[in-house]
């Protein structure tokens, strides 16, 4: 069985950082291609940073770019990422999440088959 546990959020002030974890299991790791979504209430849910491809390319939302920074440790067949210079319009809930596809439309929530639980970020003002 697929899972993916996300862990790393919190409550943080504006202008720190937090890194979120994403362990996953029950899948070949390195054949999908993995995403971070976040959902903020009563907004749709959105990719920030995902996988485009096997050679490392990777997609960033323009509010994060140069602040949040993915990145993979296969052997413990976790993801990360690094949250820098949080603001408090970065508050959501986080959720990463693994696609069969590798293509530069990795944002697209639907193209994704399996979902972690999602981890809390809070960023205050």
């Amino acid at each position: 069985e697929a899972q993916l546990v996300e862990s790393g959020g919190g409550l943080v002030q504006a202008g720190g950082s937090l890194r979120l974890a994403c362990k996953t299991s029950g899948f070949n790791f390195d054949a999908f291609a993995i995403g971070w979504f976040r959902q903020a209430p009563g907004k749709e849910r959105e990719g920030v940073s995902c996988m485009e491809s096997t050679d490392g390319s990777t997609y960033y939302t323009d509010s994060v770019t140069g602040r949040f920074t993915f990145s993979t440790d296969s052997a413990k067949n976790t993801v990360y990422l690094q949250m820098n210079s949080l603001k408090p319009e970065d508050t959501a809930v986080y959720y990463c999440a693994a696609s069969r596809f590798w293509t530069t439309h990795c944002d697209r929530a639907s193209l994704y088959d399996y979902w972690g639980q999602g981890s809390q970020v809070t960023v205050s003002s």
